[in-house]
């Protein structure tokens, strides 16, 4: 990667700005500003979000904010609402709360004296969650946004609910809130009332988990912040950036579809991470791709960045599955309209094992997976770290029913959401299906390129739920996750489809028998015809940022992911271990510009019996700890999962200590009504 070291504008960074609230609260912003900004006001550019810009993001926010600030826009890193240094207290995502928060401080920017009162907003998570949700607010300064691995529906693709189904992404993502939720703000910064302000974060702290849990269905809970609910309410120009390796694509073709406001996408091989960095790549340019967009959009420079086509995408190709990838083969693709007119649906026929260009007369075959199916999926969303990528699926494949094409005489590139179409009956009133979509190579190896799941008691959406009846036939459609893949000839095409798919999602509660009715299920492809002008897209150029912050590595955390079968009691365990991704990928790391030890890790280990849903258990260990000087914090929080037929159980600890000495310590213990999961 080359570091960039000046951009011609000297940058003066302002390590800490209160930005008032109409209520009294303030927020805490870091703050990067061209040299001579006040003299000559410049846009601003807003990232917000609860992770700490002070210490836990300081290492990724230096050379994005740095750089902005460096090409002439004023940067503002700023904390969500008590979170980081910020005062007030954070009770769930995406309140109202936060949206106004997110109106003032835009207001209050426009109006500062370095600025000119145009203002953008970027962000990768949970701030690319919140910069679509601001826009739909519609604040006079906001110009455009850019939102990277995010969400326009928080049920239908966020880290709690697929198909219906409960994922456990809900518990590894609610205890990493609960703990982050409970870390205090830096003495440097609040001074004596640091202590004041953490207790009560201890006091109010919520088991965000059960919360999300006790709103199986997409009620209005979920409709808030979903901005798919409107999409004529965003009228600023959107950038959605995600990867096919992330658990939000999903939302990047819906946006491009249902938004009427300018904007365009960028979908890369990347997991959740920013594309100059992310593994797999190709690795590109993305900081300067991002001035060329606030060029456009908050300078008003012409240069070109809308002419070019909507939609970009990488048109992955077959590698073998492993651990991890430096690299993904492929190619840059485009489409100029969103949904394209040249992709056409191609239909395969499920027939008795294998995929058809026609039917074979109808026939059945039963289902009922092991709950171990799903070992080799890797993690709903991956960071590109080892092990969170999918393996080779044959071992899942072995516990499905697949079926397989012949081997392919042509190559097959498709672009979109494949989509599965299912006659099938259930012998329970709570059934899942799982779908795969594998690439199978010469070689015998199995390499997942997409997938869906649904719960089929939500067949005809996810708002009001019923139970199937026992034996009764239902026609159902299971979307799969969107993709660019071009399928090699030689290859096979395989569907594989399971009732079970851990550690992914929640089991069901009873074992379900499925009968599948073949030579009537269908799969259909949105193929995409190749597209010369795509040998003519201009090459992203190499990666760019300014410098990381000096710090220093005192100790990794040796990352752990197994799978151990215990065969006295046929339970299968699935560990995983590691640092939780805050300082530079190590487990305590002191971060010298402003002298503070950092550490954090996380364990999660799932268990389940190969023929009992309910003997299924989560259990997730965070630990998190700041220190400086005489100054010492540690948190320690643990959340368990369990369930019956009826209910699911959820307790959680959560230990905190100064200076060594325990100075809080709260426990809940939920039970939670399933309500068909």
């Amino acid at each position: 990667m080359r570091v960039i070291e000046s951009f011609g504008n000297d940058v003066e960074v302002l390590e800490n700005v209160w930005i008032p609230m109409s209520d009294g609260v303030r927020l805490a912003a870091r703050v990067w500003l061209p040299q001579g900004a006040s003299d000559q006001p410049v846009p601003a550019v807003l990232e917000y979000m609860p992770y700490r810009k002070r210490d836990f993001t300081r290492l990724r926010d230096e050379p994005l904010h740095h750089y902005f600030a460096g090409h002439g826009y004023a940067a503002i890193r700023l904390d969500v609402r008590g979170t980081g240094d910020s005062e007030g207290i954070l009770r769930d995502e995406y309140l109202a709360q936060e949206q106004d928060d997110a109106e003032e401080a835009i207001a209050w920017i426009a109006e500062q004296p370095w600025c000119n009162g145009r203002v953008g907003m970027i962000g990768l998570s949970w701030a690319g969650f919140n910069a679509l949700q601001v826009a739909a607010r519609q604040p006079p300064a906001l110009k455009a946004i850019i939102t990277m691995c995010s969400t326009d529906d928080r049920y239908a693709d966020d880290a709690h609910y697929k198909g219906g189904c409960l994922l456990n992404e809900n518990l590894s993502w609610g205890a990493a809130f609960f703990s982050l939720n409970a870390c205090p703000p830096d003495p440097e910064i609040v001074g004596e009332a640091w202590r004041a302000q953490w207790l009560e974060r201890l006091e109010k702290n919520r088991l965000f988990p059960a919360l999300w849990m006790r709103h199986p269905h997409r009620d209005d809970y979920w409709r808030h912040g979903s901005v798919c609910e409107d999409y004529s309410a965003i009228r600023c120009a959107v950038y959605a950036v995600g990867g096919w390796a992330d658990g939000y694509v999903n939302a990047i073709p819906r946006l491009m579809a249902g938004l009427q406001a300018p904007r365009k996408a960028l979908i890369g091989p990347w997991p959740h991470a920013f594309p100059h960095a992310a593994e797999p790549g190709p690795r590109i340019g993305f900081f300067q791709e991002a001035v060329r967009w606030w060029d456009y959009w908050l300078k008003g420079e012409d240069n070109g960045i809308m002419d070019e086509p909507r939609v970009r995408a990488w048109m992955e190709e077959w590698i073998a599955p492993a651990p991890r990838h430096d690299e993904r083969p492929g190619r840059w693709v485009a489409e100029s309209e969103w949904p394209s007119p040249r992709i056409r649906p191609r239909t395969w026929h499920l027939n008795v094992l294998s995929l058809g260009d026609r039917p074979d007369p109808e026939d059945r075959m039963r289902l009922r997976s092991p709950q171990t199916t799903g070992l080799r999926a890797g993690d709903f969303y991956g960071f590109g770290a080892e092990g969170d990528a999918p393996m080779d699926q044959r071992t899942d494949d072995g516990k499905s029913l697949v079926f397989d094409s012949d081997p392919l005489a042509e190559p097959v590139e498709i672009l979109g959401a494949p989509v599965v179409t299912l006659d099938l009956a259930c012998d329970k009133p709570v059934g899942y299906v799982i779908v795969r979509l594998n690439d199978v190579a010469p070689d015998g190896a199995s390499g997942r390129v997409t997938y869906g799941v649904l719960n089929l008691t939500h067949r005809e959406g996810h708002e009001d739920p019923a139970p199937l009846v026992p034996g009764e036939r239902y026609r159902v459609s299971v979307p799969l996750n969107d993709m660019a893949y071009r399928f090699a000839p030689g290859h096979t095409i395989r569907l594989a489809v399971s009732s079970a798919y851990w550690p992914i999602i929640w089991p069901a509660p009873e074992r379900a028998e499925m009968t599948l009715y073949t030579g009537i299920s269908t799969l259909e492809l949105p193929l995409r015809p190749p597209r010369p002008e795509d040998i003519q897209l201009p090459d992203f150029a190499p990666p760019e940022r300014c410098p990381i912050p000096e710090h220093t590595i005192l100790k990794t955390a040796e990352p752990e992911r197994s799978i151990a079968v215990d065969l006295t009691n046929d339970e299968t365990t699935y560990t995983a271990f590691g640092d939780a991704g805050d300082v530079g990928g190590a487990a305590l790391a002191r971060i010298e510009d402003i002298d503070l030890t950092l550490g954090s890790t996380m364990r999660r280990v799932f268990r389940i019996q190969e023929q009992d849903p309910l003997s299924a258990e989560a259990v997730i260990e965070q630990e998190t700890s700041f220190q400086r000087g005489d100054w010492s914090v540690r948190i320690d929080a643990r959340v368990r999962l369990s369930a019956d037929a009826e209910h699911f159980f959820i307790q959680a600890i959560l230990d905190a200590y100064e200076g060594g000495a325990r100075v809080a310590s709260r426990e809940w213990n939920e039970a939670i009504p399933r309500l068909l999961l």
